[in-house]
């Protein structure tokens, strides 16, 4: 059996680092490993629709910004299929049947789908789309046979749901579809980035992010102004290294090689932290390091993304042709699920 990746994102704003840390460094590393026969990534504009249906020009103009984002980071469309999820009808059609294989109750009792109903209020105004949310996951998974899903800790509510439908599927018509695994991040530094304010995740709305595609003035600025331990008040007070968005996203970030170039007075954040909480080091110095790590990281991906915006057609070109070969894979599956299901009534 062939190993087989699927992961996404739904297309509602710009890319952050949370997005890059938590998902698309991985991605790209996992596509150039070699580990993998096939690689898909999935704009699910579908999916965002569920909450933005009153918005949809939000959405299609947010295809065009994370498949920026995705190839200024390093995706390769030659290495992985890189699709627009509306694009591909199969898997509306996939979602249909494996509907029929959960009930209400097990989707509202899903945590991630707990946690996001509450925090967008949607209370009686619940989209379906939304609620059912897992079970067109599980058609996106399994459209393309994924062996392997990448996601974090909060997501493993959903995968397991769709391990669910996959096994109660294969029991009922026999053995079809491809159960799914986690892939989780090897590493704490991937788990959620906070917002630059410290709120617990970051948001467009609070104006909490860090976007690949910000200039280095305003790289600079979210970060000078950064959230830190609000009773590390003067620069002899002991400070906390834990709960401190600046040293969280150090832990993601910054290396050895960088104290080496910016700060060679530590010879890593081990003992940077240590200096902090026994106290002596301000707030202050510890941004301006943070900064000089961040802009090295993301001039890049900046300038990069910059160069891919001059030919827009191209990018609708890549993300077309990935959709017609992610369709052509899709069908493949349908039709064996329809065979399964004996309601491929036509065919030869």
């Amino acid at each position: 059996m062939k190993n087989i990746i699927l992961t996404g994102d739904r297309p509602t704003g710009k890319l952050h680092i949370g997005h890059y840390v938590g998902s698309l460094k991985g991605r790209v590393e996992l596509q150039n490993s070699g580990k993998f026969d096939k690689s898909y990534i999935m704009i699910a504009d579908a999916q965002a629709l569920t909450d933005n249906f009153a918005n949809p020009e939000k959405v299609r103009a947010n295809v065009t910004e994370v498949a920026l984002d995705y190839l200024a980071c390093g995706i390769d469309p030659q290495k992985s299929t890189v699709f627009v999820q509306s694009h591909v009808a199969e898997l509306t059609e996939l979602t249909f049947y494996y509907m029929n294989l959960v009930t209400l109750a097990r989707l509202e009792r899903n945590p991630t789908v707990k946690a996001e109903i509450k925090q967008k209020g949607f209370g009686a105004s619940l989209p379906m789309g939304f609620l059912t949310y897992p079970v067109s996951q599980t058609a996106d998974i399994t459209a393309f046979k994924a062996t392997c899903v990448p996601v974090g800790e909060d997501q493993l509510p959903m995968l397991e749901q769709a391990r669910e439908i996959v096994r109660s599927f294969n029991g009922l018509y026999g053995e079809t579809l491809v159960e799914p695994k986690a892939l989780l991040p090897e590493n704490k530094s991937c788990l959620r980035l906070p917002g630059t304010d410290g709120m617990a995740k970051m948001s467009k709305s609070l104006g909490n992010c860090i976007y690949l595609s910000d200039s280095a003035d305003e790289i600079k600025r979210k970060v000078m102004s950064m959230y830190t331990d609000p009773n590390h008040l003067k620069v002899t007070d002991p400070g906390n290294t834990s709960e401190n968005p600046t040293f969280i996203y150090l832990d993601a970030f910054s290396s050895d090689e960088h104290f080496q170039k910016y700060l060679p007075e530590y010879a890593n954040l081990a003992e940077m932290k240590a200096h902090y909480e026994r106290g002596g080091l301000g707030d202050m110095k510890v941004k301006k390091f943070l900064n000089a790590v961040m802009q090295e990281t993301l001039e890049p991906i900046r300038a990069r993304r910059e160069e891919l915006e001059k030919d827009i057609p191209a990018i609708w070109e890549m993300l077309k042709k990935g959709s017609e070969e992610a369709k052509a894979v899709a069908g493949e599956t349908l039709a064996e699920v329809k065979k399964a299901m004996k309601i491929d009534y036509f065919a030869e």
